[in-house]
């Protein structure tokens, strides 16, 4: 089988496209059967999807789907999590018909989604390769995904708690209340300190005094704007960074090298 990445794409065929990593695996039409799952020593997968993000949800021989004079059919090979389209679980060793814009679940949590879609067209340099029996990911060089490391998380990580600690430390917060809640709280002290007056009364005095500033008293916050933007700033960056594992499109290796310039 050619492979995919290489060859001219022209419109006619249809794919599965990988939603979790914009990723589109190319079905031919001159391919009866395509097998779907991990590399293992019974049925090598035309679709390999161990590369994929989630992938431990997929069994070695999950699933096929079956090409009948361009009705496509999915069946379940008895995977461990199960197979779903358009969220109703499969039931294994039985074909079902998908038509195009279903979506397809690998296992259960909507890790590894897949949509039976036409084919994106656009064209690519014609390079002769050898046969292989595993299709390759077709994917744009702008889509391509950055492996997100426990590093590149923990950093994101540090840059987002950075951001809530700069935030935190800048903000004055303070509290304005009136004279009669303060003076009523007072009273209700001086009462509790009293032995020969009943303690019930300081007590109904405290709560009316807080009561009183509640209703009557303002709360206020004060920030530098500047501190919220840069704040806001590495919150985002940390967020974006432990999510895909870049900023803006840019990955670490980009990011030094803007820095060096």
């Amino acid at each position: 089988m050619q492979n995919l990445s290489t060859s001219n794409a022209i419109g006619l065929n249809l794919e599965l496209f990988h939603v979790q990593s914009n990723t589109a695996f190319e079905l031919p039409p001159n391919i009866a059967v395509f097998y779907i799952g991990k590399p293992n020593d019974q049925i090598p997968p035309d679709i390999d999807v161990s590369n994929l993000p989630d992938a431990d949800v997929v069994s070695r021989i999950h699933a096929q789907i079956q090409n009948h004079i361009n009705n496509y059919f999915i069946e379940d090979l008895g995977s461990s999590n199960g197979t779903f389209v358009n969220n109703t679980r499969l039931e294994p060793r039985t074909p079902y018909q998908i038509n195009l814009g279903d979506r397809i679940d690998l296992g259960q949590g909507e890790k590894v989604t897949f949509i039976f879609q036409d084919q994106i067209q656009y064209q690519q340099n014609p390079i002769s390769s050898a046969n292989t029996t595993t299709m390759q990911a077709r994917i744009p060089p702008q889509n391509r995904q950055t492996p997100v490391t426990q590093t590149i998380k923990f950093l994101g990580f540090v840059l987002m708690v950075a951001g809530m600690i700069i935030l935190t430390a800048n903000i004055r917060v303070g509290i304005f209340f009136g004279i009669p809640g303060l003076l009523l709280c007072i009273s209700g002290i001086f009462v509790l300190c009293q032995q020969r007056i009943n303690p019930n009364l300081g007590w109904i005095l405290m709560a009316l005094g807080i009561v009183v500033i509640a209703f009557t008293g303002n709360v206020f916050a004060s920030v530098n704007l500047l501190i919220v933007l840069a704040s806001s700033a590495l919150f985002f960056a940390g967020y974006q960074l432990s999510s895909t594992g870049k900023i803006l499109n840019y990955d670490l290796r980009s990011l030094q090298g803007l820095i060096k310039k």
